[in-house]
C-alpha cells in the first residue's frame, strides 16, 4: 500500500444503545496534555509476533523496549486497539486481524493497543475515555517521530466502532500540521456520536486518508450501534449498512441470540476488513450510490472518474472534497465477494388498459471454464406499455461469457387459459399471433469488469418459454 507505513486497529465489542448527553464526549482542551508531564501511559502497546497472544510490551519513553520487542523502525507499523469491553477480554477477531496483517505482508510490525481499563467501563464512561486514550496514542507516535525518526504520514490507525473515533482523536491531537496516513473506521459507534460535529468525532479531516465500512446502522428508537453519517472519504455501506446476511436466524431465538446478532452484524466490518487482507484474488468492489434502493436496481454500477473503489485493505486512497458513499453486496460468509450485474430488460406489453404482474425466472447460461453453467434468478413487476426495468442481480461467480438468457414465466392469476401459459412468443416467426407481453432487449452491464452486453429477440440469444398473450 504504501512504504514505511504504521495501521492502527480499534475494536469496540457488544455496543449498547445508552443515551446520554452530547456534552459526555467533553472537548478538546480538557484532554490536551503536554508530553513532559508523563512518564507512562494507560495504554498498553504490545507488539505482535507469530507466536504468541500476548505479544512483546513497548513501554512509552523506554527505547530499550523497542530494541528488546525486535521493532523494526525501517518498516511499517500496524496497531490494533480495541474499543469498549463488556468482559475485560481482549476478543479474538484482533489476534485473526493481526495475523492477517501478517500474513498480507510479512514486512510490517503490527502493535496491538490495550486500552481495557479504560473501556470495561459503563458505555457513557467508555465514550468519555476516548479522548483520553486518542491522546495517549498521539503521544505515542510523536515519541516514535522523535526518537526514532518514524514518521506519522507513514501512519494506519484501523478502528473498530468506538475505538474509530480514538482514532480519529488521536489523528486529531497530534502536533504539527502533518497529520497521519490513513485511519480506517469499522463500523464507527453510532451512540453519542451520531450528528455530532466533525471534532467531536471520526472525520476526513483526522488524517491524510480516511475511509469507512458501516455493517450495522439499523436503527431501534431512535439509535443505531454503527453510525450511519459519513465519517470518512470514502464511506463503505454493505448491503445498504443497516444490516448483513446470515445473522436473522438469530434474532427470535432468545435474548442472548439478539444479543449476538448485534455483535455478528457490527462485528461484520472487521471480517470484510480481514476478508480483504486474505483474498487478493476476491476483492469486493463497491459502487457511488445515493442509497440503496437505487443501488437495488443497477443503477449505480459505474467507474468512470472514480465512481467505484476497492473495499478493505487495498482501497485506493483519495482525497475527495466531500464523503463518497459507495454500496455493495456480499455474501453472508467469507470469501464475501460477489459479482455485480444490472439487467436492463426492454418489455411491450401490447394488451391495452392491463398491467401484467407475473413472475418469472431467469436463467442464464454461460460459459465458464470451457462449461455450460445456469444460474437462475426470480423477479415480479408491474409491467406497463413500452418500457425498460433495470434491476441488480448479483453472483459468486463471473459470468464469463453470456451465451443465451431464457425467460420462463411462472403461473399466476392472470393467465386466462391453459394455452396462454405454455405458449411462446417470438416475434420473428412467421404468421399472425394475438397481442401479448414480449421481451424485446436485454441489457446486461457487469460492475466489476465494466463490460456492455446487449442480447435482441431475432439474434436467438433470447429465448422465451410461457410468455403472456392474452386477447
Amino acid at each position: 500500500m504504501f512504504s514505511n507505513s504504521l495501521i492502527v486497529i480499534v475494536q469496540i465489542d457488544g455496543l449498547g444503545c445508552t443515551a446520554g448527553p452530547p456534552q459526555a464526549l467533553g472537548s478538546q482542551s480538557e484532554h490536551t496534555r503536554t508530553k513532559k508531564d508523563q512518564q507512562s501511559l494507560e495504554t498498553k502497546f504490545q507488539l505482535y509476533t507469530d507466536t504468541t497472544e500476548e505479544g512483546c510490551q513497548i513501554l512509552f519513553n523506554q527505547l530499550e523496549t523497542l530494541d528488546k520487542c525486535s521493532f523494526n523502525a525501517s518498516l511499517p507499523l500496524v496497531m490494533i486497539v480495541h474499543g469498549w469491553s463488556v468482559d475485560g477480554i481482549l476478543e479474538d477477531w484482533i489476534w485473526k486481524m493481526a495475523a492477517a496483517l501478517k500474513s498480507q505482508d510479512k514486512q510490517i510490525n503490527v502493535i496491538i493497543a490495550d486500552w481495557l481499563t479504560f473501556a470495561h467501563q459503563h458505555y457513557p464512561i467508555a465514550v468519555q475515555n476516548t479522548r483520553h486514550i486518542g491522546q495517549e496514542i498521539a503521544d505515542f507516535l510523536e515519541w516514535l517521530e522523535e526518537s526514532i525518526q518514524f514518521s506519522r504520514s507513514n501512519v494506519h490507525l484501523i478502528g473498530y466502532s468506538l475505538g474509530a473515533h480514538v482514532s480519529g482523536f488521536a489523528g486529531s491531537y497530534i502536533s504539527g500540521t502533518s497529520k497521519i496516513g490513513r485511519i480506517t473506521g469499522l463500523d464507527p459507534a453510532g451512540p453519542l456520536f451520531e450528528g455530532m460535529s466533525p471534532t467531536d468525532r471520526l472525520s476526513p479531516d483526522d488524517a491524510n486518508f480516511v475511509d469507512a465500512i458501516h455493517t450495522f446502522t439499523k436503527q431501534h428508537m431512535g439509535l443505531s450501534v454503527g453510525i450511519k453519517q459519513p465519517v470518512a472519504h470514502f464511506d463503505f455501506y454493505p448491503n445498504g449498512g443497516t444490516f448483513q446476511p446470515g445473522h436473522a436466524e438469530l434474532l427470535f431465538m432468545s435474548f442472548s441470540g439478539i444479543t449476538q446478532t448485534v455483535k455478528c452484524a457490527h462485528e461484520r466490518s472487521v471480517h470484510l476488513f480481514i476478508d480483504s487482507l486474505l483474498h487478493n484474488d476476491k476483492q469486493s468492489t463497491a459502487y457511488w450510490c445515493n442509497d440503496i434502493n437505487t443501488f437495488d436496481k443497477g443503477m449505480c454500477l459505474s467507474c468512470r472518474k472514480n465512481r467505484c473503489n476497492t473495499l478493505g485493505y487495498n482501497i485506493r486512497e483519495e482525497r475527495l472534497p466531500k464523503s463518497r458513499r459507495l454500496f455493495l453486496k456480499t455474501r453472508a460468509r467469507m470469501p464475501f465477494k460477489v459479482y455485480h450485474y444490472q439487467f436492463k430488460i426492454h418489455f411491450i406489453n401490447e394488451i391495452q388498459g392491463k398491467q401484467i404482474d407475473p413472475t418469472f425466472s431467469i436463467s442464464l447460461t454461460v460459459l465458464i471454464l470451457h462449461h455450460y453453467s445456469v444460474f437462475v434468478f426470480c423477479s415480479v413487476e408491474g409491467i406497463n406499455g413500452n418500457k425498460t426495468y433495470s434491476f441488480l442481480i448479483t453472483l459468486d461467480t463471473d459470468i464469463g461469457e453470456l451465451i443465451m438468457i431464457k425467460f420462463k414465466w411462472e403461473g399466476t392469476a392472470v393467465w386466462e387459459n391453459i394455452w396462454d401459459t405454455v405458449q411462446t412468443i417470438i416475434p420473428w416467426t412467421k404468421g399472425t399471433r394475438r397481442p401479448g407481453l414480449i421481451v424485446k432487449t436485454i441489457r446486461v452491464k457487469a460492475g466489476e469488469t465494466q463490460q456492455k452486453i446487449s442480447l435482441i429477440q431475432g439474434k436467438k440469444k433470447i429465448i422465451v418459454e410461457n410468455i403472456l398473450n392474452l386477447n
